[in-house]
């Protein structure tokens, strides 16, 4: 049996409320995880408090604590992982933003290999903003953004978790990209 049928096997287990099938699950993903982790960090002004380990932790626990969650496969929780990650992060920066009044806005790096061609780096309050506004627009389009500018998913692998043509997921990615692009460029002029 192979690492990636052992992980899927864990995650139902997870999903059916099995406590030792939680603890067992960390050492199966952290690597992945962690790298997740880090490649939101790539371009953050050093100032930020949050480090990779502790959103490793805080994503992980939220995941394993929701009610009813299920996982598909190590890459349906790994996409599931990167929507946390955003959340945990983007909570974070507007904790640190109340604190300081407007200030020390987070940035997140672009997955490089699917940037959206809007700078080096993303207010992670204002990318999730706009993901917000944008998954009730359009929820298809929204999860795509994530799994592809968060989660790294090729076009591909987002047509296999949703369940969706590729032409699909490649016009979804042309609309939600053009649309946020312009979203978050009114966000930074504001």
């Amino acid at each position: 049996m192979g690492k990636g049928s052992d992980v899927t096997n864990m995650l139902l287990r997870v999903g059916r409320g099995d406590s030792s099938a939680t603890a067992a699950l960390l050492p199966m993903v952290y690597d992945d995880l962690r790298a997740q982790a880090a490649s939101l960090f790539r371009s953050q002004s050093l100032e930020h408090t949050l480090q990779p380990t502790a959103l490793v932790h805080e994503a992980y626990l939220k995941l394993v604590k929701s009610e009813g969650q299920s996982w598909e496969s190590r890459r349906h929780f790994m996409a599931v992982a990167a929507t946390a990650m955003r959340q945990v992060l983007s909570d974070h920066a507007r904790d640190r933003r109340r604190l300081k009044r407007g200030g020390g806005a987070q940035k997140v790096a672009q997955h490089e290999s699917h940037a959206v061609d809007f700078g080096s780096a993303v207010d992670i309050v204002d990318l999730d903003d706009a993901l917000g506004e944008l998954a009730q627009r359009d929820a298809r389009q929204s999860r795509i953004v994530e799994l592809r500018f968060l989660s790294g998913l090729n076009t591909e692998e987002i047509a296999d978790l949703l369940g969706v043509s590729r032409r699909t997921v490649e016009l979804d990615w042309r609309v939600a990209r053009a649309w946020l692009r312009k979203r978050l460029a009114e966000a930074s002029a504001r």
